[in-house]
């Protein structure tokens, strides 16, 4: 019998959610509430791509390798390093009858839940990429389970362009929910800080923040390159300079544009960044985790210790509508696109 939770998809150990588990079946017989997808783009999400190039020196086919072997033994892209994966687009190939995801047969999707729970087969070795970027051109499948969500991809954005959008788009949504509620708590508009403000997930968080009605938006970033890139984009009011894994340099760069943030957002994708966005936050703010590098022990533990008074989120991927914001950001405000197309060109 299936689960709407693919409990019926858990191979080894028993008794858990897929997401936790070690090993699925990805048979591509589906049950009667399941969708098979047919897979033509993998995204990995940036921690985890990160992970592995610095694993493997950034030599590309090694990094490929590993993929295949995670995949291959695990059932799913779940890497054990990171515990994160990425999410993917592909053309539906088969929906049961019982499936209440509202999909059909030959609409092109992105899937909107995580790899690490998402039963999936590679089967042509990757041999399109080239193991140097995030977005993994494959052939496979892929099944979605009752409680899955997918997304029809849009007709007039660039399939690898909706992907990157697809997979931060709970940054931007949750961001915008945290802005509503401090400035209906508070009557007055928040200090929105952005760490790693330049890369995806940070620049639609960004523009979410300024959209919901933020006061200002600081956007730290860890050179000057980056800091010029944003700077042009005209997302933020205010664009510091400091290694976000350097609390000191971190909270001095922030409180440098005249306050501390009432609400903090971490996009940054390596570790260490919990002190240094929490001294950045001042007392009864709020501080966002999207980053998957997080360490939610290091933050509990170092907020307790430096006495800070803060509320901590950890990023759910999903929010109500989050996509549909994500990509009315893309398309209205020419600073996310500008910041879209810059970072995919680097990697086609």
């Amino acid at each position: 019998m299936s689960s709407p939770a693919g409990l019926h998809r858990v191979m080894e150990p028993s008794g858990v959610l897929p997401q936790a588990a070690w090993r699925l079946d990805a048979s591509p017989e589906i049950a009667e509430d399941e969708v098979r997808i047919r897979v033509e783009r993998l995204n990995l999400d940036a921690a985890s791509f990160r992970q592995l190039s610095v694993k493997f020196g950034g030599d590309g086919d090694k990094v490929r390798q590993e993929v295949l072997r995670i995949v291959g033994e695990r059932g799913k892209m779940h890497n054990p390093d990171t515990g994160s994966g990425g999410m993917l687009i592909g053309v539906v190939e088969e929906v049961g009858a019982g499936s209440s995801l509202g999909l059909v047969v030959g609409q092109r999707v992105a899937t909107l839940v995580s790899l690490t729970l998402t039963p999936l087969v590679i089967s042509d070795g990757l041999v399109g990429w080239d193991g140097l970027g995030e977005q993994v051109p494959a052939a496979g499948h892929a099944v979605l389970f009752g409680r899955s969500i997918a997304a029809v991809l849009p007709d007039d954005l660039p399939a690898d362009l909706a992907l990157a959008v697809f997979d931060v788009c709970g940054a931007p949504a949750l961001t915008a929910r945290v802005v509503s509620e401090f400035i209906a708590d508070t009557g007055r508009a928040p200090h929105v800080v952005v760490l790693g403000a330049a890369g995806k997930s940070g620049a639609l968080s960004l523009a979410a923040a300024r959209a919901t009605g933020a006061g200002r938006v600081t956007g730290l970033v860890p050179s000057a390159s980056e800091a010029k890139l944003l700077a042009d984009s005209g997302l933020a009011d205010a664009v510091v300079v400091a290694d976000a894994t350097d609390p000191v340099a971190t909270a001095a760069a922030v409180e440098g544009v005249g306050a501390l943030g009432d609400v903090t957002v971490v996009c940054v994708d390596v570790p260490g960044c919990e002190h240094g966005a929490i001294l950045a936050t001042g007392g009864g703010g709020t501080v966002v985790f999207f980053s998957m590098a997080t360490s939610f022990p290091a933050a509990a533990l170092g907020a307790e210790g430096l006495a800070a008074d803060v509320r901590m989120l950890i990023g759910n991927g999903f929010t109500p509508g989050h996509a549909e914001l994500a990509l009315r950001l893309v398309r209205s405000v020419p600073g996310v696109r500008a910041m879209f197309d810059r970072r995919l060109a680097e990697t086609r």
